[in-house]
């Protein structure tokens, strides 16, 4: 079997669980590849497309095209559903394993799982339970392959905006337990927390003490 996984950023987060999940296909026999330009994508069986940036538009090269979704579609397209449900209160976190199609995010359903937290994780925690339960979803398919179905996506469409510098800003009349979600899936680095108080801006970096 022919796999293609495809991490359109070489410096996106989920590249270190990429490369975990590509030497588990490796070691389970399949013709594991990762790579990082749309370009490199050349005809096989499955293609991952993993918390790719821009839209992989060559569907007819691979069998199967499938991506990770942090949501239970059809609720929840579009970017970022694990912060946005995160900001929402949520501690149990669907992720969907689906086949990519024209329409973003529509494709039929093939795996479903849940991440479990319990409030106090910051976004490498987070990050790192998105990235375990994004492999433990692609093995289960590949474990099953070919007698696998997927099932179309029900109910009504929900879509999350994309988020920016902007969404990293905290309302300073509000109390830290009140932004502590914010405070969460902020990148300390990348998209730090920030306040602007009195002419200036302030930024806020978090860490946990164990």
């Amino acid at each position: 079997m022919k796999v293609q996984i495809l991490v359109d950023n070489p410096n996106s987060w989920i590249v270190p669980y990429a490369q975990q999940l590509n030497q588990l296909l490796i070691e389970k026999g399949c013709d594991s590849t990762l790579i990082h330009k749309h370009e490199q994508v050349v005809k096989g069986d499955i293609l991952l497309l993993l918390s790719c940036e821009s839209i992989f538009k060559n569907l007819s090269f691979n069998k199967h095209n499938l991506v990770v979704h942090e949501s239970a579609l059809p609720k929840g397209k579009g970017w970022s559903p694990l912060t946005w449900q995160i900001l929402e209160g949520k501690n149990e976190i669907p992720i969907t394993l689906f086949e990519a199609a024209e329409s973003v995010d529509s494709g039929v359903i093939y795996e479903q799982a849940y991440i479990q937290f319990e409030g106090h994780e910051l976004l490498e925690e987070l990050k790192h339970k998105q990235g375990e339960t994004t492999i433990e979803l692609i093995l289960n398919f590949i474990e099953k392959y070919p007698k696998i179905e997927g099932k179309s996506q029900q109910g009504e469409d929900s879509f999350y905006p994309k988020r920016t510098a902007k969404d990293s800003q905290l309302n300073t009349d509000k109390t830290l337990k009140e932004l502590f979600n914010q405070l969460r899936v902020c990148d300390n680095e990348r998209y730090p927390a920030f306040f602007e108080l009195n002419g200036h801006k302030y930024y806020l970096k978090i860490s946990k003490h164990d």
